[in-house]
């Protein structure tokens, strides 16, 4: 039997497109993904805040007598194809008489902002709920016009259990990926003695001694609402600054996600001479704290390297509070590498509606801009994002070239 496939046909369930009221009573999404640090609140939160270009609906799985057994959250979207990869000059020119042109109206399963999950009840198992999916979702997406079906960043342990939708014509992509640093020591100085080479301790010293000149404040709120004018301006000059954008963040945003997950949510504020020149959305759960959006005022941000500053403020409260990993979002890989962060593989699985398919699905995968990051390649585990089967001497002989490129950093 090939992985991911059920021992029993999922007979009696059928997939239908709902809204969220729909799923108001419903026991499966009240209780959806709670046991992720983005629970069911966050769905209602984005789908709330984030209106700007986005579209969202829910798979809702059901049985003979129409009790709901699982729920996948999507979205619609136009995706431009060359995202992530820089801009052409004749695809620009091509977009001057064509505007659509390789922009596609896109069904994402998963989350606007984050990672994809699957959201089952006990009725039904992780496969089933997968393979009933993968079975239905593509006339689903033909009535609601999408010219491209995406998997959006479904975390690799769902390899076995997604294989089922490469018999409907999918292909898996990885996406750029987490990272992921082990911090269970007993405080910073611990880490940075023994987890981080001499080279990078140097380096590292060099820029903290630029931020000792100065007084930098740090604090910890629970709600940002009072600071939102102060910190807001702050995350769009990063936003401004990044090649890769997807989803833009609001004012809303920010402001109701401590109050609706104060459980959770963790804000950290840096101050200069009292003005807020940097700031860090976290959550938490079980063991880890997950950094999720950051702002920087780069008027002093470069010059005072607050970026490796507020990372050694965010691990130092972690720390103290028994928390034994460090997980970050994509990109700006470069100070991960050199903090001996690890990858943490996420994958998108692609179709296109169209009878192109076969052809089509393979020359996405050309634009995949994993394949173009050469810091990527320096990671241990690069081989992880690609789920290789030859992970024996392939994937040691990539661990020793990263580790001699890593030796003389």
């Amino acid at each position: 039997m090939m992985p991911g496939m059920v021992s029993t046909p999922a007979l009696g369930l059928s997939l239908s497109v709902v809204t969220r009221s729909e799923l108001a009573a419903s026991r499966v999404w009240l209780l959806a993904f709670s046991d992720q640090h983005k629970d069911r609140r966050y769905y209602e939160l984005l789908e709330e805040t984030l209106l700007d270009k986005f579209v969202y609906k829910y798979f809702a799985t059901s049985d003979h007598e129409g009790r709901i057994c699982a729920v996948q959250p999507f979205f619609i979207v136009d995706q431009d194809l060359l995202q992530g990869i820089g801009p052409f000059k004749a695809v620009e020119v091509v977009r001057r008489i064509w505007p659509r042109f390789l922009r596609l109206r896109t069904l994402m399963v998963g989350c606007a902002a984050g990672e994809g999950h699957l959201a089952y009840d006990d009725g039904i198992s992780s496969a089933e709920a997968a393979e009933i999916l993968s079975r239905d979702i593509i006339k689903h997406a033909r009535v609601l016009g999408a010219s491209m079906i995406v998997l959006k960043e479904f975390p690799a342990k769902y390899r076995h259990i997604l294989h089922c939708f490469f018999h409907e014509g999918f292909a898996r992509i990885p996406s750029m990926p987490l990272t992921r640093l082990k911090i269970e020591y007993t405080d910073f100085e611990g880490y940075f003695n023994e987890a981080l080479n001499s080279s990078t301790r140097r380096k590292l010293r060099k820029k903290f001694r630029a931020t000792e000149k100065v007084s930098i404040e740090m604090s910890q709120v629970d709600d940002i609402t009072p600071y939102i004018e102060e910190i807001y301006p702050l995350y769009l000059q990063v936003y401004n600054r990044s090649k890769m954008k997807f989803e833009k963040l609001t004012r809303d945003y920010f402001s109701q996600i401590g109050q609706r997950m104060p459980d959770k949510v963790r804000f950290f504020i840096w101050r200069k001479a009292g003005m807020i020149v940097a700031f860090s959305l976290c959550l938490i759960k079980d063991d880890s704290i997950y950094a999720e959006y950051v702002g920087f005022d780069y008027a002093v941000a470069l010059k005072l390297h607050l970026y490796h500053y507020i990372v050694r403020d965010m691990i130092t409260w972690a720390m103290s509070r028994n928390y034994k990993w460090f997980r970050s979002t994509a990109l700006n890989y470069d100070p991960k590498l050199h903090m001996r962060h690890e990858l943490d593989p996420v994958d998108l699985y692609v179709r296109f509606t169209s009878r192109l398919n076969p052809v089509l699905k393979h020359l996405v995968v050309l634009l995949d801009p994993v394949r173009r990051d050469k810091t990527l390649q320096k990671f241990a585990n690069y081989t992880d994002l690609w789920g290789a089967k030859d992970t024996g001497q392939r994937r040691e002989s990539h661990r020793r070239f990263a580790r001699k490129r890593l030796a003389n950093i």
